[in-house]
């Protein structure tokens, strides 16, 4: 015969477990909360906007077939950005103490679709710092661009600048808590229900009933010692009231 579990079971073994679930999933909030306000090192992120167009013509005007060409270039353009040959030179302006595969790691390219825009994106623990490098790397590539390709017309649309009380892009503290909250909970009731299932004490007489394989024919009823005094007492009360009315006759 199949074993099934009733909904009454399931919320019986997530009563009895209750303060294991509650403890559990406080703590991973906690733990969380705490790493990420005290641990975590605050990430920022500056951003610059370069727009990128082939040799300038004669014609003042570009054609269809020149914007499509930039286009098809612009993931060229975003390549080189992060190459040595940019970022060494970055580095180098800045007194970086880090090498371009190190500097690479901090910067973002990306171009919107159908876009000739390009934006540079850079993260670090300093907000100061994270708008120099992109900044710088906007002007380093302005000006390698020239001798690398046949590109003399970058604009810088918008320098990377620095807010006052900028917030950092991670950790996010909030949003760690609420995870860790979630996931302490999961982990919580999937131990509640494997302690469930590998508790092998008999707790009632269904437990009997599965184990033996047999009908339960009869209960017999758990008195505690109290109340086992209390009834003894009114026996005795009884049995007295008895014997007085027997000599009063």
């Amino acid at each position: 015969m199949e074993e099934t579990i009733s909904l009454k079971e399931l919320l019986a073994t997530l009563k009895k477990r209750l303060v294991m679930i509650i403890l559990i999933t406080m703590t991973a909030g906690l733990v969380s909360g705490v790493v990420s306000y005290f641990f975590l090192t605050p990430i920022y992120q500056a951003s610059t906007q370069i727009l990128v167009n082939q040799a300038k013509s004669e014609q003042s005007v570009y054609s269809p077939s020149e914007v499509q060409t930039n286009l098809q270039l612009i993931n060229t353009y975003n390549v080189i950005i992060k190459s040595p040959a940019i970022l060494d030179k970055v580095a180098a302006d800045l007194k970086l103490d880090m090498t371009a595969v190190q500097l690479n790691g901090k910067i973002t390219v990306a171009s919107e679709k159908d876009s000739q825009v390009v934006n540079i994106s850079v993260q670090d623990s300093d907000p100061n710092m994270a708008a120099k490098i992109a900044n710088k790397i906007a002007e380093v590539f302005q000006t390698e661009i020239v001798k690398i390709m046949s590109v003399d017309n970058v604009s810088i649309l918008a320098k990377a600048t620095v807010a006052e009380d900028q917030s950092p892009i991670k950790p996010q503290p909030v949003m760690n808590v609420a995870i860790a909250i979630v996931v302490g909970l999961m982990a919580s009731v999937g131990l509640a229900f494997l302690l469930e299932y590998f508790d092998s004490t008999i707790k009632n007489e269904q437990d009997i009933e599965k184990i033996l394989g047999l009908p339960i024919l009869g209960v017999i009823a758990q008195i505690d010692d109290q109340k086992m005094e209390e009834l003894k007492k009114r026996k005795a009360g009884t049995r007295t009231t008895g014997r007085g009315e027997t000599f009063g006759v």
